[in-house]
Order: structure tokens, then sequence, then C-alpha cells
């Protein structure tokens, strides 16, 4: 039988801590949210090594440090509305939901999405919204968004969810360019995001935000 609650705190102590995640927000809610949860039955062993979690070929949760900083460098404070892309089985979403004002979770996986909403009703997430579809459109009815979160890697960022994002905006997106990958925060500007670097990671590219290559003889 894993010892969970430890394996939480060794996570948080050798992989967060240590990644210049200062922030306690963040800290205690990735003390608090139980990982292993948030996973097919399967995989909860795995919940907390230091790699991405494998849901489907495309689809990941994204290792504890990367999502850390991910979470740091988008900087989320109490009084935001987030828009959280791909959450999975709603880790993501559920420690943003100990973070943020109020989260809108947006999962393709139709046919986990109940599970997902029990999952996140379970553990005490009520400030989520679940909202099922295409991750590339995001979720305009409830926007505009105070930051956004792409939990997974892109090439490029559909137009319709820069749209999405308030003036004054935070995005953070994790781009991928062959085997390497960047993380980057965009700052919407005059109704125009301006990117800044963060730090290195790599993600699988989610369905939908690859780029589209011209045919070629």
């Amino acid at each position: 039988m894993q010892d969970y609650a430890t394996l939480r705190r060794v996570m948080v102590d050798t992989q967060v801590r240590p990644s210049d995640v200062t922030k306690f927000p963040i800290i205690q809610a990735m003390l608090t949210v139980p990982r292993e949860a948030f996973l097919p039955n399967d995989k909860a062993e795995v919940a907390y090594a230091s790699e991405h979690v494998a849901l489907t070929p495309d689809r990941t949760v994204l290792a504890p440090r990367t999502f850390a900083k991910m979470l740091e460098a988008l900087n989320v404070t109490s009084d935001m509305l987030v828009l959280d892309i791909g959450c999975g089985y709603g880790y993501s979403a559920a420690v943003l939901a100990h973070i943020a004002e109020a989260v809108v979770a947006v999962e393709d996986l139709e046919e986990v999405t109940p599970e997902i909403a029990q999952l996140l009703s379970d553990h005490h997430a009520d400030n989520v919204v679940l909202h099922q579809g295409p991750l590339t459109e995001g979720a305009a009815e409830h926007g505009p968004y105070d930051a956004i979160m792409v939990e997974g890697g892109i090439e490029e960022l559909p137009e319709g969810l820069e749209a999405q994002l308030k003036e004054g905006g935070r995005i953070v997106c994790l781009f991928v360019e062959g085997r390497l990958g960047t993380v980057r925060v965009g700052h919407k500007i005059d109704g125009h995001l301006n990117w800044r670097y963060s730090f290195n990671a790599s993600a699988p590219v989610l369905p939908g935000f690859a780029t589209e290559r011209a045919f070629a003889l």
C-alpha cells in the first residue's frame, strides 16, 4: 500500500521547491491535492514520479516540476478567472481551484468527462466549471479570462484562444520545436501577445496545436 501523503510531500520537497517555485499558494495546493486520485487506476503508482504521465499517446499529465514552474510563471492570484486547456482527469484544475477565484477546465476526452466531474466534486473543487469540447476552441462563453494555461506542448496557439484572454491578461504555453521545448508567458498588451521566455521543458504536442504543414511533391 503506497503512502501517497508522504510521496506528495517528497514530490514538493525534491521536485517543486528546488525548481525555484516559491509562491506559497502553489506549494500548498500541490501538497493538498492527491495527484494519484486524478489518474487512471493503473497509473496511480507513478503519480509522483518526476516525468509526465501518459493518458493517451498524445495526452499527458505534466510532470510536477513542469506544471509547478508554469504555475509560478503564470502568477495566478485569488481574484482571477483561469482557463485550463486540457485538464486531463482534472488534476491541474483541482490545483488551480486552490489558487484562483474560479477555473474553467476544458477537456475533449468525452468518455471520461463524467468521471472528471465526479473527481472534482469529491475533492471540493466547487469553483471549477468543466467544459467538454475541442481544446482548440476553449470556452468563450465563460470568458474573457485573466489567465490561460495550456496543459501540453504546442507548436502554434489557435487565434480563438488568444481572443479569450482579457487585455492585460497572461497565458502560459509550452512551445515545442522538434525535440526541444520552451515555456513562454504571453502578456496581452494593446490586443496582442508579447511573449517572454520562462524555462526549458518538453511535452507531446496537443491535438490541434501542431503547425499545419504544406504538402509538397
